[in-house]
């Protein structure tokens, strides 16, 4: 088995004489040439994540590895792991060759070197005709290509990006990571992506590691980790909207496992089984607001109201009010129904995911994925 290029073990921060725990206790491991983002709000302790990786932040405990060997009290300069800013930290009054070459430059490297080094990033990108042209002049993506190019030049072991696209417009945010994954495929970097942007994550990243309060509650790969969260806070937060998320309690009804709150009831696939001290304990059923069909009435079919619709282009989030039940669905625009309406819907059972009330962690379903 390779070494990791990056591992990140038991990893502490604390601030404010230990009172705040700014990163608690995560563990991470990157392969080398893969992409992972780091996804969260703000103050749940990634950035501060991405400091102690390069060395701007020691750690309070906890490793941090580079292929294999701890970098903890090695200099940020002696890491060989290269960060880029939201703010681009581009010299203005310079053009993009002096940018590209000041890196290397202050490192003693010779004249000879850099010309090949900074042609070589130029190249790939798509900046060579832009290398006499003055920073100042240029746009916000090619600004930030200009930040990013600056550290590829360097030949980083580990890119980190911090909020590479926070500053940038819609149209340009998009232009910039069709860029990323070009480099990704070209370059084979191993790159960390802080972001709050769940699209960036989504379209970037091999998997996703979702913070909250300094903690890593899942990490996952980006195709899969939408449809099966593993904990309460990451069907909280993936999405658009996110999961629907029920408080209830599980019931045998004869024929299998029933999840019920209150006047709403939905049966579980009947192959579920679930632990015994799981069952009989609070637990908290999600359903995907995809996963939610309008339908004729039927036996397997649930009765709703439409509280509110509203459209988003191609499809339309209605507001369902089922049982009491605030229930969120996304449905075809051209089939919307109108607000007011009653409804019926169908949930396919495969598609629901069920979480302990205890712990907030996915309970596995048998014959479904593992929690």
């Amino acid at each position: 088995m390779s070494t990791p290029k990056l591992e990140l073990v038991s990893l502490h921060k604390e601030f404010a004489d230990g009172s705040v725990a700014a990163v608690d206790g995560i563990d991470l491991t990157v392969a080398a040439g893969e992409t992972v983002a780091l996804l969260g709000s703000s103050g749940c302790g990634k950035s501060t994540t991405l400091n102690m990786i390069v060395g701007l932040e020691e750690p309070t405990s906890g490793d941090i590895r580079i292929d294999g060997r701890s970098v903890i009290g090695v200099p940020p300069g002696r890491r060989n792991v290269g960060l880029v800013f939201q703010d681009y930290a581009v010299f203005t009054s310079m053009s993009v060759r002096q940018n590209l070459a000041f890196g290397l430059a202050v490192r003693g490297i010779g004249r000879g070197e850099i010309t090949r080094a900074v042609g070589e990033v130029a190249e790939l990108l798509g900046m060579s005709d832009r290398l006499d042209a003055r920073a100042k002049d240029l746009g916000g993506s090619e600004l930030q290509r200009v930040a990013i190019g600056r550290t590829l030049v360097t030949k980083p072991d580990i890119l980190l990006l911090d909020e590479p696209l926070s500053n940038l417009e819609a149209a340009a945010r998009l232009a910039m990571r069709k860029e990323l994954r070009r480099l990704q495929k070209e370059a084979g970097l191993t790159i960390i992506y802080v972001t709050h942007d769940q699209v960036e994550a989504l379209s970037l990243a091999d998997r996703i590691a979702v913070m909250s309060a300094g903690k890593i509650r899942q990490v996952e790969r980006a195709s899969a980790i939408c449809e099966w969260p593993g904990h309460i806070f990451v069907a909280s937060f993936m999405g658009s909207p996110p999961m629907n998320l029920v408080r209830g309690a599980l019931r045998h009804d004869g024929t299998g496992l029933r999840f019920v709150s209150d006047g709403f009831s939905l049966a579980l696939p009947e192959h579920a089984a679930i632990g015994a001290n799981d069952a009989a304990g609070p637990v908290i059923l999600g359903i995907r607001p995809e996963a939610i069909r309008l339908a004729p009435a039927s036996a397997t079919t649930l009765a709703a109201r439409v509280r509110l619709v509203e459209p988003r282009g191609p499809d339309a989030v209605v507001t369902l009010d089922c049982a009491r039940q605030p229930l969120k669905a996304v449905v075809p625009a051209h089939g919307r129904p109108e607000e007011g309406a009653e409804v019926n819907i169908a949930v396919d059972p495969m598609t629901l995911v069920l979480f302990s009330g205890r712990t907030d962690l996915r309970l596995p379903l048998r014959g479904k994925e593992a929690a």
